[in-house]
């Protein structure tokens, strides 16, 4: 029989200090049994995630993973209906690959509309 866990949820402040307590957040509620490799990854994809919801997304910003068997689900939740946009930055830019890491390193990712926003989601194989 799989084990699932239901999804935890984190509302996330609006400011520069949101990525930080996401990254922190999902090594916690990821749980145990989730490869280190795994945990970087996704460290770094809801970092990349939040950082778009927090600059170009609307407040409530919510943060929530989900566990189950050997996968982890997260979804990042902005008021803002509009998807992101995956861009090719420049080499000299600082910003743009945010969504292009997020299809490199997940086994899936996607946006989904929702009534006040939408949900920008990835999974990895843990």
């Amino acid at each position: 029989m799989p084990t699932r866990r239901d999804p935890v949820v984190l509302t996330l402040p609006t400011d520069a200090h949101a990525p930080h307590r996401a990254r922190h957040f999902v090594r916690d509620a990821a749980g145990e049994g989730v490869t280190e490799d795994a945990l970087d990854r996704v460290e770094l994809l809801v970092s990349e995630v939040v950082t778009n919801a927090v600059r170009y997304g609307a407040p409530p910003i919510t943060l929530a993973v989900e566990h189950e068997d050997h996968e982890l689900v997260v979804r990042v939740s902005d008021g803002n209906p509009a998807p992101p946009v995956q861009r090719e930055a420049q080499d000299w830019e600082e910003s743009g690959r945010g969504i292009a890491l997020v299809e490199a390193l997940s086994d899936g990712w996607g946006v989904e509309p929702a009534p006040d926003g939408k949900s920008v989601w990835f999974r990895l194989h843990a």
